[in-house]
């Protein structure tokens, strides 16, 4: 289950479609490739605006993407699943961006969680969006590949296979970097607890 109880990874029946659909889109069909993009388009946007933190960037970077994997499909070997693929790519687009970076983007223009629909104090909402905030500058000051795999670890409830084939390390790194991750973000938060 992830981090919202949804499940995390992909279903047989899905990645038998998405199968299928690759090796259409692979072949010149557009509209095989539309499905895909529209099946996988949101979570997809959702990882890349959690990983780089304003929704632009994060549009620019899955767009970018799924126009790579395009060009890449006659290259899918199925190895993996596609979304694993398309996971992958998204991720190093990603990275690439936040490498780039100097200094570490702020993450100020995510969208703050909404408020219950019970009353809430001024204060408790004050102190909910400082909580908010120290936690986006707690991971702004993780490394760009610490991130993304607790991202995907804590946030999306991967598993540290995916992740492993996502990031392209082995599940040992993605341990080791989610353990590092977390124990900067606990340090980071202490107060918090």
């Amino acid at each position: 289950m992830g981090a919202c109880g949804q499940t995390a990874e992909p279903d047989t029946q899905g990645e038998a479609e998405d199968a299928l659909l690759a090796v259409r889109a692979a072949e010149g069909d557009e509209d095989a490739f539309g499905v895909l993009v529209q099946h996988h388009g949101p979570a997809l946007l959702r990882l890349a605006t959690r990983l780089l933190g304003t929704r632009a960037e994060a549009e620019d970077a899955v767009q970018d993407a799924f126009l790579s994997a395009w060009r890449r499909l006659p290259e899918f070997q199925g190895r993996s699943s596609f979304a694993t693929w398309m996971y992958r790519i998204v991720t190093n687009r990603c990275l690439n961006v936040l490498r780039s970076r100097r200094p570490v983007a702020q993450l100020e223009d995510a969208a703050d969680v909404a408020a219950p629909e019970y009353t809430v104090s001024p204060a408790r909402i004050s102190e909910g969006r400082d909580g908010v905030r120290e936690l986006r500058a707690a991971l702004d000051e993780l490394s760009a590949e610490q991130r993304a795999c607790w991202v995907l670890r804590e946030v999306d409830g991967r598993s540290y296979e995916f992740i492993a084939d996502a990031v392209g390390i082995s599940q040992e790194a993605v341990r080791a970097r989610v353990f590092r991750a977390r124990r900067c973000l606990t340090q980071a938060l202490g107060a918090w607890r």
